[in-house]
């Protein structure tokens, strides 16, 4: 599997009419509406903002007034065809005077999503963990040795409080230590770009 990082803007004319194409790397499904009101509200005097996502196993798409298959499913279907997914692509339309008929706009949309999936920052994806550590001040030390190189939120309160996100294969090399010596608070499957 693969997604992308940040978020990447492309730009395409066909035939007078302007397509915007953003893509947006994306984790949450509750947070898709957001995203799109946020384009809505920068590119407000648009004609159309149609979109599609795939978010783990969830996968929408809108036409936004468009003939119905002819944007959502197309810009679907590429995100599907490139084996994307956490990313959310939203093609705002300004239609240029020229009616490009439901081939045209599918050929269009496509494309569009296609030529920002081309410009966009493409990594891997891996299974792993969002893990939440509780432990004693004493361990400090041997913990950061063990997760020498990763990102780690920390907090010191009564006990030492880590957060981080880890690959399946990293965490099968120091779980042993890890479980010993440290309380799990939390331990999520999440998908990690590497």
């Amino acid at each position: 599997m693969k997604s992308i990082k940040g978020e990447t803007i492309n730009e395409i004319i066909v035939n007078k009419s302007r397509f915007i194409t953003i893509l947006v790397n994306i984790s949450e499904t509750s947070k898709v509406q957001e995203k799109v009101e946020y384009y809505k509200r920068l590119y407000k005097d648009a004609t159309h903002y149609c979109y599609a996502y795939i978010i783990a196993n969830a996968s929408k798409c809108d036409d936004d007034g468009e003939p119905a298959g002819t944007a959502g499913i197309p810009i679907l279907n590429v995100l599907s065809n490139n084996e994307l997914t956490n990313v959310l692509c939203i093609v705002i339309r300004y239609f240029g005077g020229i009616k490009l008929g439901a081939g045209g706009l599918i050929r269009a949309y496509s494309k569009s999503a296609s030529a920002v999936i081309k410009k966009s920052n493409i990594v891997s994806l891996v299974k792993g963990y969002y893990i939440k550590l509780e432990f004693i001040y004493e361990n400090t030390k041997i913990i950061d040795n063990c997760l020498k190189g990763i990102d780690i939120c920390k907090v010191f309160k009564e006990k030492v409080q880590y957060s981080f996100k880890i690959s399946e294969h990293e965490y099968i090399k120091i779980q042993n230590v890890i479980e010993s010596k440290v309380k799990i608070i939390e331990k999520k499957p999440i998908l990690i770009a590497v």
